[in-house]
């Protein structure tokens, strides 16, 4: 297990797949609907999808938690968020997310001296990944808003490795009558993990195994770009429906993904959302688009479906819970999300300097 999770970090500058457990998402609402966010967040939990849209929030204080568990129950995803407006025409907020695997057995020493099998000499450790967002978002007039995250990034593997990195994320949101146009662009300036590793405590093992010794490297994330449309219309006098199309751009080279260049791949995320009377909600959403291909050489489209509800508890508190996965893998077992939102201090009619989401 020291091995493995050794292997994992000990590589140099990776551009593809660093620091993925911030692809995620946070929010059993946005997991509910595919990860579909970027134009269709309107609460704290915009931090994460799109900070412009942190000035969605209607009230002074707004918290929100999330757990999960992947695989079974080894790794487990938490999330908490808090923000608040400065003045009108300001939204901050802080967030932190959590991905870990706890409890891994270091069997070094499970032999001792003599050379006989010694279980009490097993020592555990832990894996896991932390992220600290700082966001601040700014009303710029009826139809603009935008804002920016700054990202403290730690990660360690027990007293084996451990990195910090640093980076930036910019968003912007688009009003017009029922429609949201949101564009996020994350890691804007490259956000790098600089890995230190103490390779005196491996030393022994990776000699014996042929393995080489891990060395101090400096781990890239390269810009992405999100570019989001969400619709929102009535049906009747209790419903609404509002329906999100992401466009989810890589620029590190070809991806699985369904259309993939050299130069650009874009990953579609979908997403709907059905409400009753701003009391529930039912939603669903597919992203993950891959291309399968099977030991007969033909090839099929994979998808990863996910599903969503939201409960309106009273003037304080909601809850939702969001069936899915960490990935479009049939062995993967489905998680169940949930999270608590909880908004104080209704902010007055009229409180924001310029109108806001349905007000155009």
């Amino acid at each position: 297990m020291v091995l493995a999770s050794l292997n994992v970090v000990a590589q140099g500058i990776t551009p593809k797949y660093s620091n993925e457990f911030m692809n995620i998402g946070v929010g059993a609402r946005g997991l509910g609907m595919g990860g579909a966010q970027v134009a269709a967040v309107k609460d704290v939990t915009a931090a994460y999808w799109n900070p412009a849209a942190l000035l969605a929030i209607e009230h002074k204080y707004e918290f929100s938690m999330m757990h999960a568990e992947y695989f079974a129950g080894i790794a487990k995803y938490d999330y908490a968020g808090f923000s608040t407006n400065i003045e009108e025409d300001n939204q901050v907020a802080v967030s932190l997310i959590r991905f870990g695997v706890d409890d891994i057995p270091d069997t070094r020493f499970l032999y001792d001296a003599n050379g006989a099998l010694n279980y009490d000499n097993i020592q555990f450790f832990n894996a896991a990944d932390y992220a600290l967002l700082l966001s601040y978002a700014r009303d710029f007039s009826d139809v603009f808003k935008a804002g920016i995250n700054t990202k403290i990034i730690h990660r360690n593997v027990g007293k084996f490795a451990k990195a910090w990195g640093f980076g930036f994320d910019v968003g912007g949101m688009f009003l017009m009558d029922s429609w949201q146009i949101g564009v996020m662009l994350r890691d804007i300036t490259t956000t790098f993990n600089a890995w230190s590793h103490n390779a005196e405590m491996v030393r022994e093992i990776y000699a014996q195994t042929d393995n080489e010794l891990p060395q101090n490297s400096i781990e890239l994330t390269l810009p992405q770009a999100i570019l989001s449309l969400a619709k929102t219309v009535s049906l009747q006098e209790h419903f609404t429906v509002q329906a999100v199309v992401d466009l989810n751009m890589t620029f590190d080279g070809q991806r699985n993904t369904l259309i993939s260049t050299s130069a650009v791949s874009v990953d579609p995320r979908v997403g709907l959302e059905v409400g009753y009377k701003q009391v529930a909600y039912l939603r669903g959403g597919v992203s993950n688009f891959q291309y399968i291909k099977a030991f007969d050489g033909s090839e099929s489209l994979s998808v990863k479906p996910s599903f969503g509800l939201g409960i309106f508890l009273n003037e304080k508190a909601y809850v939702d819970y969001a069936l899915t996965d960490i990935g479009a893998v049939s062995e993967t077992p489905y998680s169940h999300v949930f999270s608590l939102k909880v908004s104080l201090e209704p902010l007055t009619e009229g409180f924001r300097l310029h109108k806001g989401w349905g007000e155009n």
